[in-house]
């Protein structure tokens, strides 16, 4: 598999830096954003193959970069990662063509094997 590009958007620090972590032998190019506006920057610069990208946010919440991605690139991957049980939220993200959710505190294992699955898709 040649090198994916996988954006990781999460407020949280310690989130960023455990998935780095957990794709670094991978053959994956990880990017990271703590916010919305760094986020947007990194997709129209870097075109990234799949975004993990967190619900809630100060500013710009997930849903909000998912609507401004799928007016820049509208066949993105994402996969939303999310503390809260908002189904409302989960379900407009899937309406927006996020491909699946998971919840906080997840499963690392089960998180990797779908971001694997999703990038030789």
């Amino acid at each position: 598999m040649s090198h994916k590009k996988v954006l990781v958007v999460d407020d949280q620090y310690g989130i960023r830096l455990l998935l780095k972590e957990v794709f670094s032998g991978d053959h994956i190019d990880i990017f990271q954003a703590a916010n919305g506006k760094q986020a947007l920057e990194i997709i129209r610069k870097e075109k990234p193959d799949l975004i993990l990208l967190d619900m809630k946010m100060p500013g710009m919440d997930g849903l909000e970069i998912l609507r401004r991605l799928r007016k820049i690139d509208p066949g993105t991957k994402v996969i939303m990662m999310t503390a809260y049980g908002e189904l409302d939220m989960v379900a407009e993200a899937s309406r927006l063509g996020a491909l699946s959710h998971f919840t906080k505190p997840f499963d690392i294992e089960e998180l990797r094997s779908e971001v694997m699955k999703q990038l030789v898709s």
